[in-house]
C-alpha cells in the first residue's frame, strides 16, 4: 500500500524554533508510516497502546502519579478506571473495522473506505490525566493517525509517565514513537492553542474555556459539554439498590466524572425512604449552618475551589470545619432552588449532593429540566424506576443525549461491561450542550471515510407513491 498522505493540510515545517511546529512535522511524518499499515498491524498499535496502561505495574504508577500530582480523585479508583475504560475500549475495537474497506451494500452500489484524520490534537483534563489521553490515543491509533496530547498542567507528569509506557510497547512492535507525543512542560493555553491550530482535528475534553478554544481555532473539532447529571428517584424505585447504585457513582474517584450525580430529584412518596436508604450507605444530610459552612469552603469567591474538586466528603468537611461528622461517604444538602446565585444547582466534581423534592414524577422531570436550563444540558440523566415508559419519557421530553436507567451513573455513562454503549470518557452532548456530536466518542469519530458509488438499476417512484397520504389528506 503506498505510503501517501490522507490529510489535506500541508505539512509543518520542521521549525526548531516552534517546539510546536517540530512536533506536528514528527507527527506527520510518523502518520505516512500509519498510512501503509493494514488491519492487523493497526490493531498492534492498538493493542500496545491499551496495554502500557492496563499492565498492572504500569497501571498503579500512573494512578499513584497522578493523585501525587493533581491532589484530585484516589488511587483505587483511578486504577480501577484505567483498566476497565481501557479493557473496555479493546473489546469495543476488536475486530472492528478501520482500514481500507469497511462495509459494501450492493444493493445500493456503494463502498464505503475508512481514511485516517491525520494529526489529532488531544487536550485532557486533570481529572483523569492517564485514563483520557489514553483513551483518546488507542481511539486515534485505530485509524492509522498521529496524536499529541496537551494535557493539564496538572496531569502533565502522568501523560509523560503513560507516553514513556507507550513507546516503550512501541519500541516491542517496531512502531514509531512519534505516532504518539505531547506538549512540552510547562504547558501554556498558547501552545494549546497553536496545537490546535496546527493539527487536523482536535479532539477536547475538560473546561467549557477549553472547549470554545477548540471550535474556535479554526481546526475541526470535536468537543464535550458541562456534566451536571440529576438523578431522579420515583415512587416505583428499590430506595435500597437505587441509593446504593448512587453513592457507588458519587463516591467513585471522588466524584470526577463529569457523569457522577450531581443531584437527586426525590418524589415525594420516597423522599424519606430515599434519604434513610442514603444514610444507611454513609451519605450524611447537613443542616442550613453546616450546608453554609461547606458552600463558603467550595465557592469561597463564587467559582468552584480546589479545595473540593475530587476531594473525599470527609476531607470537605474537615476543611469546612465539620470535624463532629465523623467519616460521611457523601455530604448532601436540601436545595429547592436553581440558578447561578445558588451554587449547590451546578456542577460539584465532588461527593457533594443536592437534594430536591418533587411531587411526583412530572414534577421531578421538571425539575430537572430547569437544573439543565441552568447547567447541564445535553449529558445526561439518571432515572431509577420500574415503570420502562417513564425513561421513554425522558428520552422524548428532556435535553439530553442518554437516559441511564437503574445503574451506578458515572460508571454507566461512559460505556459498561452492563450496558450496550461505547466504552468512552468523552461524551458529546448535542446541541443542548454546545457540541457537534451526541454520541459517546468513539474509533469513527477519528475517520474519514471516502465512498464509492456504482450505477444501478434506475427506480423513480411516483408523485402517488411518495406524496400519497400528503394529496389524500391535503388534496393537491
Amino acid at each position: 500500500m503506498a505510503t501517501v498522505s490522507y490529510t489535506s493540510r500541508s505539512a509543518t515545517p520542521d521549525n526548531e524554533a516552534d517546539p510546536v511546529a517540530a512536533l506536528v512535522a514528527r507527527a506527520r511524518a510518523a502518520q505516512l508510516i500509519a498510512n501503509g499499515y493494514d488491519q492487523a498491524r493497526t490493531d498492534e498499535l492498538v493493542a500496545a497502546a491499551g496495554w502500557a496502561i492496563m499492565e498492572p505495574t504500569r497501571n498503579r504508577a500512573l494512578a499513584e502519579l497522578a493523585v501525587a500530582d493533581t491532589g484530585i480523585g484516589n488511587v483505587d479508583d483511578k486504577i480501577r478506571k484505567n483498566y476497565r475504560k481501557t479493557l473496555g475500549l479493546l473489546r469495543d475495537l476488536k475486530g472492528a473495522p478501520s482500514v481500507g474497506v469497511i462495509s459494501e451494500d450492493p444493493a445500493k452500489g456503494l463502498v464505503e473506505i475508512a481514511r485516517p484524520v491525520g494529526v489529532v490534537a488531544a487536550v485532557t483534563p486533570s481529572t483523569n490525566p492517564a485514563a483520557t489521553p489514553a483513551n483518546k490515543i488507542i481511539n486515534a491509533l485505530k485509524g492509522r493517525n498521529a496524536v499529541i496530547v496537551a494535557p493539564s498542567p496538572k496531569g502533565v507528569t502522568a501523560c509523560a509517565l503513560l507516553l514513556e509506557y507507550i513507546h516503550a510497547e512501541f519500541d516491542r512492535i517496531a512502531a514509531p514513537r512519534d505516532l504518539v507525543q505531547m506538549l512540552p512542560a510547562p504547558i501554556s493555553k498558547a501552545s494549546t492553542q497553536a496545537l490546535m491550530q496546527q493539527c487536523d482535528l482536535v479532539v477536547v475534553t475538560g473546561s467549557q474555556s477549553n472547549v470554545k478554544n477548540a471550535y474556535a481555532s479554526g481546526t475541526p473539532a470535536f468537543g464535550v459539554g458541562a456534566g451536571n447529571v440529576a438523578s431522579i428517584v420515583d415512587e416505583t424505585a428499590d430506595c435500597d439498590a437505587s441509593a446504593e447504585k448512587i453513592v457507588r457513582s458519587k463516591t467513585f474517584d471522588n466524584a470526577t466524572s463529569c457523569s457522577s450525580e450531581n443531584s437527586v430529584v426525590l418524589v415525594d412518596a420516597v423522599y424519606d425512604r430515599m434519604l434513610a436508604a442514603l444514610a444507611a450507605c454513609g451519605a450524611v444530610l447537613l443542616d442550613a449552618d453546616q450546608k453554609a459552612a461547606v458552600q463558603k469552603l467550595m465557592w469561597p469567591d463564587g467559582k468552584l475551589s480546589s479545595r473540593a474538586i475530587g476531594q473525599s466528603a470527609q476531607a470537605i468537611a474537615r476543611g469546612a470545619g465539620l470535624d463532629d461528622l465523623g467519616a460521611p461517604s457523601v455530604l448532601m444538602v436540601e436545595e429547592a432552588q436553581i440558578g447561578p446565585a445558588h451554587p449547590y444547582s451546578g456542577e460539584k466534581l465532588s461527593p457533594v449532593l443536592a437534594v430536591y423534592r418533587a411531587r411526583d414524577f412530572d414534577d421531578a422531570k421538571q425539575i430537572v429540566e430547569r437544573i439543565y436550563a441552568h447547567q447541564g444540558a445535553g449529558h445526561s440523566v439518571s432515572l431509577h424506576s420500574t415503570r420502562d415508559e417513564r425513561a421513554l419519557d425522558l428520552g422524548l421530553n428532556l435535553a439530553v443525549a442518554r437516559v441511564i436507567v437503574n445503574q451506578a451513573h458515572c460508571i454507566a455513562t461512559g460505556g459498561s461491561f452492563d450496558n450496550g454503549l461505547p466504552f468512552s470518557l468523552s461524551m458529546g452532548c448535542g446541541t443542548w450542550g454546545g457540541n457537534n456530536f451526541s454520541d459517546n466518542m468513539n474509533y469513527r469519530h477519528y475517520l474519514n471515510t471516502t465512498r464509492i458509488a456504482r450505477p444501478i438499476a434506475e427506480v423513480v417512484p411516483s408523485d402517488e407513491a411518495v406524496l400519497g397520504e400528503f394529496f389524500e389528506k391535503y388534496g393537491r
